[in-house]
């Protein structure tokens, strides 16, 4: 089974924690700009990265770094290819020419670690994550040099680490994309007994020199947009500092100013707001900062035309909106091209100067398509999706909501809509299941909800719920034949389902809840539920999370009346 989605709609960190928090093994695969990564994981820790950008094997690796020489090396791929069952060239090295194995697990994680923190500069592209054995994953034969972790990195740390690096380069204004900053020692060449050459170093390029006055503090909320205004007008000898939320942009407006400087400011008009709703945040910071720093040289760039924000953009002294190229029409050569021509429109204006009229909005990237020829860069069309992925990342963060009570069950039947077209929630009790909720249940004069809390079916009884408890796992299965399935067909209506989806809830290793779902009146089989069963698994936690917060909440109060009645 494998999920699947766009980069642009489920950035990496959430993928990660989404992975970690399934605790799957299996390979995450990303795709996107002509560029390919893949990150491994088994029980949902990170034991392997590699990347089309990052090309350095372990054998690299150990060579820069001193650790090994190359004929050791080239022995040690003798013994591997020798070996009736492959080893890792990592094992065969501690084991044969005593390296140290701690000394080759921090070069690995390092290297596992860059190649992920480069990855979050990834803001497009495809991504499938597809479950695997361990056995298949350790398998080494297909990369004789490969590296891999024994004990595997915390996805959720990495994300937060990965998120955090990512904007600390872009507060300093350094470019998102990354790419090896070593040589690549031709280790593979190794495997042929073709001797290795080592590469020399030249020289490295001189910085280009920028003037300090020259500042631009930019805020877009798209990533590829706003690092590729950045460089565009970088190229022209600015300074550029970007942002892509609107409170850290004006906390550096207040600074800069604070400070003394008066940098040009640069602002997307479409963007959320500074409490992260609406979509006219743009506008809020420009009122803002015309109100509190009228003297600052501000331009507005949107790409959606409207003559009424126009107008009060207008009022605010701003005399014209830019239009940039829409979020799709910024892949490939021509829309780099349109946005590097917007880079030049800007140059003008950002120095002060007033070489665009006080019109509706200038269409700089249309007009450059045209002088290119062409009507229109069309949008290139996303990867296949998994059902329910997009709805997994709020339906997690509303799982974490402190001010979520018991309506847990409500969150779990919301997600199962997505993705089938009756389901209903079972708590699971010492001796009997007991329904607890619905949706897509009817009844003729008949309350669905009143009927289904009366549904009682003996938990150790032959049923379709006897399977799921004693796999604790989910499942499709075609309906049961036992009393108690009939029992439970015959509450629900009626029909016979072609299949039903039963999904455990776990809590301190034990089954507590059970969702149950078809497709009636419709006979067809369930989808993809892959994004369903890593909520199920969230839910578990959570309410473990509950359990416990509720017991120290108990013990506090327990241990304030003792001191009481001391």
């Amino acid at each position: 089974m494998s999920l699947v989605g766009n980069l642009e709609d489920l950035g990496l960190g959430d993928i990660l924690q989404i992975v970690s928090l399934s605790r799957k093994s299996g390979v995450l695969s990303l795709h996107g700009r002509g560029r390919e990564g893949r990150i491994t994981f088994q029980d949902g820790q990170v034991i392997q990265a590699a990347s089309s950008i990052f090309r350095e094997n372990l054998g690299d690796l150990l060579l820069r770094k001193g650790l090994v020489e190359i004929e050791t090396l080239r022995q040690a791929l003798t013994i591997q290819r020798q070996g009736v069952r492959p080893q890792r060239i990592g094992a065969i090295l501690a084991g044969h020419f005593g390296l140290s194995q701690p000394a080759m697990d921090a070069i690995v994680k390092e290297q596992v670690e860059k190649i992920i923190y480069n990855f979050f500069s990834w803001t497009e592209g495809t991504f499938s994550f597809d479950v695997g054995g361990q056995d298949e994953l350790a398998d080494t034969r297909f990369s004789p040099l490969q590296f891999m972790l024994e004990q595997g990195l915390n996805p959720q740390w990495l994300a937060m680490e990965g998120s955090r690096l990512l904007d600390e380069k872009r507060h300093r204004g350094e470019s998102l994309e990354e790419s090896p900053d070593e040589p690549v020692l031709d280790t593979g060449k190794l495997c042929d007994d073709i001797p290795v050459e080592s590469a020399a170093i030249l020289g490295e390029a001189l910085p280009k020199m920028i003037d300090p006055s020259r500042s631009v503090l930019l805020v877009d909320d798209d990533d590829l947009t706003r690092q590729l205004l950045s460089e565009a007008l970088r190229d022209r000898g600015y300074t550029v500092i970007d942002f892509s939320l609107g409170k850290d942009f004006l906390a550096a407006v207040e600074t800069a100013v604070g400070e003394g400087r008066q940098p040009a400011l640069l602002i997307d008009l479409i963007m959320p707001r500074l409490d992260g709703s609406g979509l006219l945040g743009g506008y809020e910071l420009l009122e803002d900062i015309r109100k509190r720093f009228p003297g600052l040289t501000t331009v507005v760039i949107s790409d959606f035309p409207n003559e009424e924000t126009e107008r009060r953009v207008r009022r605010l002294d701003v005399p014209v909106v830019v239009s940039k190229p829409k979020k799709n029409d910024v892949l490939g050569e021509h829309g780099r091209r349109a946005l590097a021509a917007l880079g030049e429109t800007l140059a003008v204006l950002l120095d002060g100067g007033a070489g665009l009229p006080a019109a509706p909005l200038y269409d700089i990237g249309a007009e450059l398509l045209r002088e290119l020829g062409e009507t229109g860069v069309a949008a290139r069309g996303k990867g296949p999706e998994s059902p329910g992925l997009r709805l997994l990342r709020g339906m997690l963060q509303e799982l974490n909501n402190p001010a979520l009570g018991g309506e847990i069950s409500l969150l779990v039947l919301r997600f199962a809509s997505e993705m089938m077209n009756r389901a209903v929630i079972f708590q699971v009790k010492e001796q009997e299941i007991v329904g607890l909720g619905q949706f897509g249940i009817e009844f003729s004069g008949e309350m669905a909800d009143a009927r289904i809390r009366r549904m009682r079916i003996p938990r150790n009884e032959d049923s379709v719920f006897a399977i799921a408890l004693n796999e604790m796992a989910p499942m499709k299965l075609g309906p049961g034949s036992s009393h108690w399935d009939d029992y439970l067909r015959k509450q629900l209506g009626g029909d016979l389902p072609e299949q039903i989806f039963l999904g455990p809830i776990i809590s301190e290793g034990t089954v507590v809840a059970v969702l149950y779902g078809d497709n009636l009146p419709e006979k067809k089989p369930i989808g993809d539920t892959e994004a369903l069963e890593i909520f199920l698994s969230q839910v578990g936690l959570a309410m473990e999370k509950a359990l416990l917060e509720r017991r120290l909440r108990e013990k506090t109060l327990s241990n304030r009346g003792s001191i009481i009645s001391c």
